[in-house]
């Protein structure tokens, strides 16, 4: 939910997994990656974007190829 300024007011915001899943918060085999994203010379920025994978999704195997998906469809979008 947002204020009329726009800001998040919500205490709990739920996760979304590479499955379009919410991630519950009994899910203790769920993990979050921050990647950061780089400059034209290859440092870092200070700007990052944040991955959410469940357990579900990590005992199948498919957590590496589901980060790689969805990091060239974020990287398309933020241009880099």
């Amino acid at each position: 939910m947002q204020n009329e300024e726009g800001k998040m007011v919500d205490l709990y915001v739920p996760r979304n997994s590479a499955t379009n899943r919410i991630i519950i918060a009994k899910d203790h085999a769920s993990v979050q990656i921050n990647i950061g994203h780089l400059d034209e010379n290859g440092l870092y920025d200070g700007h990052f974007t944040t991955f959410a994978l469940s357990g579900f999704v990590r005992a199948q195997g498919d957590a590496d190829s589901s980060l790689d998906r969805l990091w060239q469809k974020r990287k398309a979008e933020i241009k880099q």
